[in-house]
């Protein structure tokens, strides 16, 4: 491709995008804002509401369809089959999981090749997933001309992706090292976040409040272990997991701090001295807020699932791992670094090494430009 060849086109096919929070929407708005300069990318995803809006944010073209409402954790769109069949470009890319997408494909007419970025596995009873979501997946997949990963250890154990290895191709995902840095700004609310916390070392939760995180296996970890826990995210799972803290008499050492702005969630990665995703299933595919932490040079401790997730976080290197849902590794591990600051700064420059080394954004836009070029014009 030439400096003067036109830009690919590249249409994306999401669940949600930025304002609406987690973790594929983050990846998707950083793929569609730091793209190459060879690549123009348009998005279609569903609204919170009935309304449809068509905006210019941050750079990126986005369509928001109008919903009728929502099927469990599924918001139901009717005008994305139409969308999609209208849809221009070199290649549209479907985020999965993403059941309504593969819905809407079957009845799309859509001629654009096809891709698919696979985020996470999904966790449902073993005869729901076959009776519903398999025929969709089996059909999208089999259609899909490169189905992209996160890491290489997803594109080994994810079942789903079995029959199509051959096609699968690894774009581990980036971060802007500069919007973690410390400012004058972020130095001051991090002193003052330590000084609220009191003497005990400071551990840090950062993710929606759903049951695969794992929080409830952290507020049994934190009995009898000397630190003080912030919890930022909302979710359904967050009243449990508040009644939780009150039956274990931990409600003086845990902050719920709900949905936080950027600008103060900066300030808590430089303030604790310990950053914690307790996943217990493998829906936890990566865990990008490792990305966050390691950014800001704190220690991960993370669970050994089939996933990317200690692949992400090298035990002994970036930090330790324990096994999903065991309570008392979790604690020991705690209770080691919290003990040894020794430790926590060595695994903390591991950290920071490792994200400079492989986990930038121009590397993330460079192969993912890499994997569009090689999907629309695959046979």
């Amino acid at each position: 491709m030439t400096a003067t060849s036109p830009a690919m086109q590249v249409v994306h096919i999401g669940k949600f995008y930025p304002p609406v929070t987690g973790g594929m929407e983050r990846v998707l708005a950083s793929l569609c804002e730091h793209a190459a300069p060879q690549v123009e990318n348009r998005v279609i995803v569903c609204n919170t509401s009935r309304t449809t809006i068509r905006e210019d944010v941050r750079g990126v073209q986005v369509t928001r369809l109008g919903i009728l409402g929502a099927a469990g954790s599924v918001p139901v769109a009717p005008s994305l089959a139409r969308e999609m069949g209208r849809a221009r470009g070199d290649l549209m890319m479907i985020h999965e999981p993403n059941p309504w997408a593969l819905l809407s494909l079957t009845v799309a007419g859509m001629r654009l090749p096809l891709a698919v970025w696979f985020h996470s596995e999904v966790v449902r009873p073993p005869l729901q997933y076959r009776l519903f979501y398999h025929p969709l997946v089996r059909r999208a997949y089999a259609r899909a001309a490169r189905i992209v990963v996160s890491s290489p250890l997803l594109a080994e154990e994810a079942a789903a992706l079995a029959p199509y290895r051959e096609r699968v191709r690894v774009v581990p995902f980036g971060i802007d090292l500069s919007q973690w840095d410390v400012t004058p700004a972020v130095r001051a609310r991090a002193l003052t976040i330590r000084a609220e916390a009191g003497a005990r070392p400071l551990i840090l939760f950062a993710g929606r409040m759903v049951p695969y995180k794992g929080v409830g296996v952290l507020l049994r970890a934190l009995v009898g272990l000397d630190a003080s826990a912030v919890l930022v995210g909302d979710g359904p799972s967050r009243p449990g997991w508040t009644a939780l803290a009150a039956e274990l008499q931990v409600t003086d050492r845990v902050r719920f701090a709900g949905e936080v702005s950027h600008d103060e969630l900066v300030a808590l990665y430089h303030a604790c001295d310990i950053f914690v995703l307790p996943s217990v299933t493998r829906a936890e595919a990566f865990g990008y807020v490792q990305l966050e932490a390691m950014a800001c040079r704190k220690p991960v401790v993370s669970t050994r699932l089939p996933s990317g997730v200690p692949w992400v976080n090298r035990h002994g290197e970036t930090g330790l791992t324990v096994p999903p849902g065991d309570v008392d590794a979790l604690r020991r591990t705690l209770a080691e670094l919290v003990r040894d600051g020794a430790l926590r700064a060595r695994l903390g420059r591991g950290g920071r090494q490792r994200v400079e080394a492989e986990f930038t954004m121009d590397r993330m836009r460079r192969a993912a430009a890499a994997v569009y070029r090689e999907a629309a014009e695959a046979p």
